[in-house]
């Protein structure tokens, strides 16, 4: 499968959004480690349809004028994984949830751990909103895109 990307700023840092013909695949914080998603390899493409529809919709977020997003997400990862990341999205805009929560959601209370890290692995960061996720004890955890980032997009939510 064939890749396109486009970097944009954000108040959060650059951020790289990776596109197919059939989605969203990714979007990728500036100092992302490069095996953290399975998305590797994509071409610069700044006038891709999917890519500015993204951009547009993340800056309205941005502006506080959006809550939801509207976009196809085509996230490559495990079965479970993708459970994770579809359950992170019911996620309501400007609430939190705790990894133990999300297993019980999945109804496997024993995958705390295997949700933490399937969390770990989101690929598409802020859209799938692994960001709303918290330690059993409501701290801030490891974020891909640094715990200042994590920080910053729960304030600008709970506004």
């Amino acid at each position: 499968m064939e890749y396109f990307y486009k970097d944009i700023r954000s108040p959060v840092g650059k951020l790289r959004l990776v596109a197919s013909s059939n989605g969203l695949a990714a979007v990728l914080w500036e100092n992302d480690k490069p095996n953290r998603t399975r998305v590797r390899i994509y071409v610069e493409d700044n006038a891709h349809s999917i890519l500015l529809e993204a951009e547009r919709q993340l800056n309205e977020y941005f502006e506080g004028k959006r809550t939801t997003f509207s976009l196809v997400l085509t996230p490559d990862g495990t079965a479970f994984q993708k459970e994770v990341w579809n359950a992170l999205r019911c996620i309501p805009y400007g609430q939190t949830r705790t990894y133990t929560d999300i297993a019980r959601q999945l109804d496997n209370i024993k995958a705390v751990r295997a949700v933490g890290a399937a969390n770990g692995r989101n690929p598409i960061s802020i859209i799938v909103p692994c960001h709303r996720l918290l330690s059993s004890s409501g701290h801030l955890t490891g974020f891909a895109g640094g715990l200042e980032a994590k920080a910053w997009l729960l304030s600008h939510e709970r506004k």
